[in-house]
């Protein structure tokens, strides 16, 4: 086996398409078509992911030879000739899709990723309006809901391999792995469990990366809607101004046209009782955080204090490192407080809802009382398609609405968040190191972005070599200044 390593201080020459094109070595032949604006097809290949070959799809002829190569999975060479595009090679890729769409459900229109789906972009590109081959349907399974977080419909996989490879590799959590051979190669929990029955954190990167409907988010704005039109029930929302943009986005208007005043009217023209700001929570969670975390150090308590971003950070604590689960911060979450600061005269049951953009705010962790107040987690979170789902359902034209502002919650405001953070390095290997300043007091602080890092430093806790007095995990690998996932549904 050759360990021969590219020189990426060295160029290539080649041509594609009889298109001259000098690239560094160890570039793809994928990469070195896009920089000559050659569009080649592919469905498994990911830019945050490695190199897999497995669909096929993005086969080529290099000078002139019988056998086809992966462009997404082979470099190119000194001189070579690729051809990209032959009815050699555009029968051998329509003959692919139409392969994926005998097994492939013909239910597009009530697929969650229709018109974001790669292999409908695909079967359009190639003009496939049905699969010449049989299309067995006495095998279908349902979709499967997995703790009201996510939902695998395997029978919309397409094997791709990516979602294996952002659980086992990027994330290190590995409760998705490949299983079987032959007809009978598919992708599963291992000994087909539920995902919740393993050690599944509900981050949503399988998710974030499926090309197809084989795994997304669940849809919450049914339970959204019983909410809104429970008259018995103070239904509040809270949102991050940065939100609006992203709202902006989804709907495809101009920029700037939604901003965080639109989405206040916007939301209570939906039948919200109360639009918050959520900076402000956070920032009374972040307070009461604050709180313990001086008393653990001038009392002598567990150190380093371990925060997280969502509940998937407790559950993988608590299947991972159960021995370090008292380093946990027992303060509520941004929901529960909500919840609490939202508390009206006249103790009305409340719904709290909260819109994120990641998958990972839906998963409820059911803790112990020494980790949760309430006992429980209450109301919802939706993300950001879901929410531009309800302004359609409800006839809600976000264009040109006035601006409104953030409602005030009852009594005493919420204190603010005086921490002042001092960068000391930066993200490395998924982890950033800063200092805060916390009432006269130097404090260090770990962020960790993702679960495979977080591994590093809980291992480093557990020997005692952690000199941090705190630690934040989020759960998305992506936040760390890394271009985050593309395919976010």
């Amino acid at each position: 086996m050759s360990h021969y390593k590219p020189d990426p201080n060295k160029n290539v020459n080649l041509t594609i398409d009889g298109i001259a094109v000098t690239v560094p070595e160890g570039t793809r032949i994928l990469e070195a078509a896009r920089k000559v604006n050659v569009c080649i097809p592919t469905l498994c290949e990911h830019p945050d992911l490695c190199k897999r070959g497995v669909c096929r799809l993005c086969v080529v002829e290099c000078d002139g030879r019988g056998k086809l190569l992966a462009a997404c999975a082979n470099d190119v060479w000194e001189g070579v000739n690729i051809v990209t595009n032959n009815l050699r090679i555009l029968g051998i890729r329509k003959m692919i899709v139409e392969l994926l769409l005998a097994n492939h459900p013909q239910e597009c229109l009530s697929c969650i990723r229709s018109t974001n789906c790669e292999l409908q972009t695909l079967a359009a590109d190639f003009g496939i309006r049905e699969s010449p081959f049989r299309h067995d349907a006495a095998d279908r399974r349902p979709p499967v809901i997995e703790s009201e977080t996510l939902v695998r419909d395997m029978n919309k996989c397409v094997k791709c391999g990516r979602c294996v490879e952002a659980c086992q590799e990027v994330q290190t959590i590995r409760s998705i792995n490949s299983s079987c051979r032959s007809i009978h190669y598919g992708i599963s929990a291992p000994y087909h469990q539920s995902l919740a029955e393993g050690p599944c954190v509900f981050c949503g990167q399988c998710a974030a990366v499926c090309p197809v409907g084989a795994i997304y988010g669940h849809d919450q704005t049914a339970e959204a809607w019983i909410a809104l039109n429970d008259k018995n029930c103070h239904t509040v929302i809270q949102i991050v101004p940065s939100l609006s943009t992203a709202v902006n986005d989804a709907l495809d208007l101009p920029a700037g046209t939604v901003s965080p005043g639109v989405m206040i009217t916007a939301l209570k023209r939906l039948g919200f009782d109360q639009v918050f700001n959520s900076e402000i929570v956070m920032n009374a969670a972040t307070a009461k955080e604050n709180g313990e975390l001086l008393n653990r150090i001038k009392n002598g308590g567990k150190l380093p204090m371990i925060t997280v971003c969502s509940a998937g950070g407790i559950k993988f604590i608590a299947d991972s490192y159960p021995d370090l689960s008292a380093h946990l911060s027992p303060c509520s979450q941004s929901q529960q407080m909500l919840s609490a600061l939202a508390r009206t005269a006249d103790s009305s049951p409340i719904t709290a809802i909260t819109v994120s953009a990641c998958i990972a705010q839906k998963f409820k962790y059911l803790r112990s009382a020494a980790h949760s107040p309430d006992g429980h987690d209450t109301g919802l979170t939706l993300t950001v398609s879901e929410i531009v789902r309800m302004f359609r359902q409800g006839g809600v034209n976000v264009a040109g609405l006035p601006e409104a502002p953030f409602d005030v919650f009852p009594g005493e405001a919420p204190p603010e968040n005086k921490t002042n953070f001092e960068n000391l390095r930066d993200i490395q290997e998924g982890i950033q190191k800063s200092e805060i300043n916390l009432q006269g007091t130097k404090i260090k602080l770990l962020t960790v972005y993702g679960f495979a890092p977080a591994r590093l430093i809980m291992d480093s806790i557990r020997k005692g070599e952690c000199d941090a007095s705190l630690v934040h995990i989020m759960s998305c690998p992506w936040t760390g200044g890394q271009q985050p996932c593309k395919n976010s549904n």
